[in-house]
């Protein structure tokens, strides 16, 4: 073969060599998303847009308070934080799940392996959670919980599920409601729980039933709970034990507050507690301390019974 020829069909060979290796690697970043069947979405969350697994299979919660809204929705997280693996009202439902502790330990993160991580946005260390895997931020409080459900409906492609929840929860409200209000009726109803420097009034956004109370149930609050609690939209009042028969309702729901190591004793035990005309008649209901304050559909569901039988019963 003479140079000339010899040359040409190097050349060949070189440029057929080139277009092959291009067109192979054209083809491998147009298919990674879908990639053995995982296809992704853009999530447009509070720490900007993420692209996520549309069917995310190891999911990390780290803002606890959203563990219950993936497990309402038939997602089994593999990690979640030592709070919400307590909640009382996730029993039977978190077996298997491994903990992460306070959600401080990126290398407990890793080992599970997570193809989405759930963090409170403006928590500290979003940006190390972010190399790990895709992280979707929420801002606590952002939404309802039914928009919320929503949410994380639509980020896992469980729009179906959350739907359905909401139409069933919506029923169990409209049945109870009535019956609810007949016993009840201009009665009002409080949320309190003592901490290490007072006591807190609780409103109708920051859990421990107030979400079923004041806002499903429209039930009437103190006055001075509903002008500082509730119509201020801040979701609690801290007040002294002197101030605390001004706070106090016909029906109370309380328990010690779980972030401190005050001694509810302190007001349990005291007169002023002692004569307000609730405890006299017995119309104090015991919440649990630290799973009271998860306000997901879970949890939601566990609060609607246990409202409904203590303000419904003689």
């Amino acid at each position: 073969m003479s140079t000339i020829k010899w040359t040409r069909t190097l050349a060949m060979i070189l440029i057929l060599s080139i277009a092959g290796l291009l067109s192979a690697c054209g083809a491998g970043s147009d298919t990674k998303e879908e990639a053995g069947g995982d296809e992704t979405i853009v999530y447009a969350a509070d720490n900007g847009d993420v692209r996520i697994p549309k069917n995310p299979k190891r999911v990390v919660v780290v803002a606890d308070s959203y563990a219950g809204y993936f497990l309402a929705l038939g997602i089994k997280p593999v990690g979640l934080t030592d709070n919400a693996l307590s909640n009382v009202y996730f029993k039977g439902k978190t077996d298997g799940i491994s903990s992460i502790g306070n959600g401080q330990s990126a290398e407990k993160i890793v080992e599970l392996q997570p193809d989405l991580i759930v963090a409170f946005a403006g928590a500290e260390g979003i940006d190390k959670l972010e190399k790990i895997a895709p992280t979707v931020a929420i801002q606590y409080g952002k939404y309802d919980y039914r928009q919320q459900l929503r949410e994380i409906g639509k980020m896992t492609g469980r729009e179906d599920k959350a739907e359905a929840w909401i139409s069933n929860w919506d029923k169990k409200i409209a049945e109870a409601k009535p019956k609810v209000q007949a016993a009840v009726g201009d009665k009002t109803v409080s949320i309190l729980q003592p901490y290490a420097k007072g006591i807190y009034a609780f409103g109708h956004n920051f859990g421990r039933g107030g979400e079923i109370i004041y806002g499903e149930f429209k039930l009437k609050a103190p006055a001075l709970t509903q002008k500082e609690a509730i119509d201020s939209g801040t979701g609690w009042a801290s007040l002294s034990l002197e101030l605390l028969p001004e706070y106090a309702g016909d029906y109370i729901f309380t328990s010690a507050w779980g972030g401190d190591d005050s001694d509810p004793r302190v007001v349990y035990d005291s007169s002023i507690w002692k004569g307000l005309p609730a405890v006299k008649k017995q119309k104090v209901f015991m919440i649990d301390a630290k799973s009271s304050f998860f306000n997901d559909p879970v949890s939601l569901e566990a609060q609607f019974d246990f409202i409904v039988d203590s303000l419904t019963k003689p």
